[in-house]
């Protein structure tokens, strides 16, 4: 089940950095409720995946790691945002360090 909140934190999260980019940096107030809603459901699933048994350490990985690859990934097929060699082999990397954390928390 830890992993069930730990996909939706996830979620949550890109759904709300891609709201704050909509808001163009809040200038349009109407996006400051959902973005708000979207981080404290964000924060509360991940809690809740904390409290089904999964490590802190292994959680905030997985949840900052895919966080970063999706919001790129989205940014760049919604915003034509730029999406470059070098910055998809940074993703690459947090990935990989975020696995080599998982298999070492075992």
């Amino acid at each position: 089940m830890s992993f069930v909140f730990l996909g939706l934190a996830i979620a949550l999260e890109i759904s709300a950095t891609m709201a704050l980019r909509v808001s163009e940096g809040l200038r349009h107030k109407k996006w400051i409720a959902p973005i708000l809603a979207g981080y404290i459901a964000s924060f509360t699933m991940l809690s809740l995946s904390l409290q089904a048994g999964m490590p802190i350490g292994v959680a905030y990985g997985i949840w900052s790691a895919i966080g970063i690859a999706g919001t790129a990934v989205i940014a760049r097929a919604a915003f034509k945002e730029p999406l470059t060699r070098t910055m998809a082999a940074g993703i690459v990397l947090v990935i990989g360090g975020v696995l080599l954390v998982e298999l070492g928390s075992h």
